[in-house]
């Protein structure tokens, strides 16, 4: 068995720095711009998004999911509702999001609240997705559940796409959140270690006033 010296594993950022001036005055806006570059730079996935969340118990646990939305009303994505993740969320409502652009030497991090869509707005979504994606859905009802092997769950998503040769409904299990920010942190790498980390939080964490952009020390 081959063994790496993983404390040897380095490398050193190089890049343009990263100025509270250059910023736009809200997250949101900031976080297009740099979501435009990381598919400009043809990113694999770059809408993929780590999930944090804590249950009931305290126990932490993070998943990648997809973004499948922004803006002012905050970042959407979509999921089981039986599965680990929202009956964390409905247990907590406090995550934390984390974009891993890697190549580019960035990451965007995160914390917020999350809130369910309404069926509307999950049924809009849904309908947008390939026909094999909204037969997954159905097939992997209890998310997160063991399963005795592949084998049941491909037996089920046949079943089902038997069921349905045309139109998918929507599960009544399944759909959107909302996640409201309360901080949004950018980190840009540099040199040395040295690396850049400016934080949009409100002024009044209580209010949706305005964002205050402080500088973290790497």
């Amino acid at each position: 068995m081959e063994h790496h010296d993983v404390a040897a594993i380095r490398e050193s950022y190089a890049g343009a720095g990263l100025h509270a001036r250059d910023l736009a005055a809200d997250p949101l806006t900031q976080f297009g711009t740099w979501f435009t570059d990381a598919v400009g730079a043809a990113l694999p996935e770059p809408n993929a998004m780590v999930l944090s969340t804590v249950d009931a118990d305290g126990r932490p646990s993070a998943r990648t999911v997809l973004l499948k939305g922004y803006g002012p009303e905050g970042f959407r994505f979509f999921t089981n509702h039986r599965s680990r993740k929202a009956r964390a969320i409905a247990a907590d409502s406090r995550v934390a999001l984390l974009f891993p652009w890697h190549p580019m030497r960035r990451q965007v991090i995160v914390e917020g609240t999350a809130e369910r869509l309404s069926r509307e707005e999950s049924a809009e979504y849904f309908r947008t997705r390939p026909r094999g994606s909204q037969l997954g859905a159905w097939a992997s009802e209890h998310q997160s559940a063991v399963v005795s092997g592949r084998a049941e769950l491909e037996s089920r998503y046949a079943e089902l796409a038997e069921r349905w040769p045309d139109e998918v409904p929507m599960p009544d299990f399944w759909g959107g959140y909302r996640v409201m920010p309360t901080s949004v942190e950018f980190w840009q790498g540099r040199p040395d270690r040295l690396h850049d980390r400016l934080r949009y939080r409100r002024a009044d964490p209580g209010e949706q006033g305005e964002w205050v952009i402080e500088r973290l020390r790497p």
